[in-house]
């Protein structure tokens, strides 16, 4: 891992109705946060679901902005898994140190804060420091970037992390690729992690520091989440740690391979799997 890189923070899922997107989510029991509005240049807002240690961003853009323009671009072709964030525990040091191992087109750091509606009704603010690899080449067009929280205790709230169905972590990111050898490779080398086979899939290995991210091609992807090949499907899969599996059969729509309880939502397939801890 890259120094000052901790592991898998959060994933971005880019989304054109961010409060439709929202209420899916919610429908599929899910604690989801008030609307996020971020800081003017940004010009964007989120809603987060957020799990014991890591979660799920859905993120809209509401001005068109300079920042927000590989987002907008990005949307063009529909929503879906956008940007996967890394934690840092010094954006600047991180950036410095990706600088140094040649990746010269790095940015950062920025700093952001938006105000939160804290438990019990108070209002509160939620800030960050973020630094930005390269926007090119970027692994499935999967954009990489790594976050500092500054006020942790604003965003993973006891009222946030608490799921109707059970949701406990994120355990493997599932990215279509057209060549998945070559895109997890490239994301390895941006990680500086090793990438393992297993099945036909290119695994990049991130527990216990956050969920693996496996690339997959199309078939595959669907056999996986016993969807056919000829399906429209998006092109990312959310795979879900959960304690008790019959919190999270009433909302699944149907099951796939290895009783994966499955359903979908803006960009995303979701899955839950009976695994409360990384393994």
């Amino acid at each position: 891992m890259r120094d000052h890189v901790l592991g898998l923070d959060h994933i971005v899922i880019a989304v054109s109705e961010l409060s439709a997107s929202a209420e899916r989510w919610r429908a599929l029991g899910f604690a989801v946060s008030p609307r996020g509005l971020h800081s003017d240049y940004l010009g964007t807002g989120n809603h987060t679901i957020m799990l014991e240690d890591d979660y799920v961003e859905l993120l809209g853009v509401l001005t068109a902005t300079e920042f927000n323009a590989p987002t907008r671009s990005f949307l063009a072709d529909g929503a879906g898994l956008e940007r996967l964030a890394m934690r840092t525990d010094d954006a600047a040091a991180g950036l410095a140190a990706l600088k140094r191992d040649g990746f010269s087109g790095s940015t950062g750091p920025f700093e952001f804060r938006r105000p939160v509606e804290l438990d019990g009704g108070r209002m509160g603010e939620a800030g960050f420091r973020i630094f930005q690899w390269p926007l090119e080449p970027a692994p499935a067009d999967v954009r990489l970037f790594a976050c500092q929280h500054l006020t942790r205790d604003t965003v993973w709230l006891p009222s946030l992390t608490a799921h109707r169905n059970d949701a406990r972590a994120l355990k493997r990111i599932e990215i279509v690729a057209a060549d998945p050898r070559a895109e997890a490779e490239l994301c390895g080398k941006l990680l500086d992690l090793p990438v393992g086979t297993n099945a036909g899939a290119h695994i990049v290995g991130m527990r216990p520091r956050g969920a693996d991210l496996v690339f997959v091609d199309k078939t595959s992807f669907a056999a996986r989440w016993g969807r056919h090949a000829d399906d429209e499907l998006p092109r990312c899969g959310i795979v879900l740690s959960i304690a008790d599996i019959k919190a999270a059969a009433p909302f699944a729509e149907w099951t796939g391979p290895n009783a994966l309880l499955c359903a979908g939502v803006d960009g995303a397939l979701i899955g839950w799997e009976a695994s409360a801890k990384r393994e």
